[in-house]
């Protein structure tokens, strides 16, 4: 086992836990502007990790190319979603708190 190993399962445990996170504050926050955060930064953060692993267990241009390629339109499209759907959720005046978190206590 190579550093390389070593450093893709460090990046590939630490990008699912990121991932796990982001799901589960996808649950747990009480309302879709509370929700934006956890769909996007760990989520991005998580998937960039994960790509990164896979780049290190071959690490050539001919795979870097399209890891980056789905690294950028990620981080890119997952910042445009965010954007409109609170924008959306502001416009059409969603509550702070639309009671479906699991836990919320309500």
């Amino acid at each position: 086992m190579t550093a390389l190993d070593v450093a893709a399962a460090g990046c590939m445990l630490l990008g699912a836990g990121l991932a796990f996170a982001a799901g589960v504050g996808m649950v747990r926050f009480p309302g879709t502007l509370a929700r934006m955060h956890p769909a996007t930064k760990p989520q991005v953060l998580g998937l960039q990790l994960i790509l990164l692993a896979m780049w290190l267990r071959r690490p050539t241009w001919a795979v870097a190319g399209p890891l980056l390629l789905a690294g950028a339109f990620q981080v890119i499209t997952a910042t445009v979603a965010a954007y409109m759907v609170g924008r959306a959720a502001h416009r059409g005046g969603a509550p702070e708190d639309d009671g479906t978190a699991v836990g919320s206590g309500g």
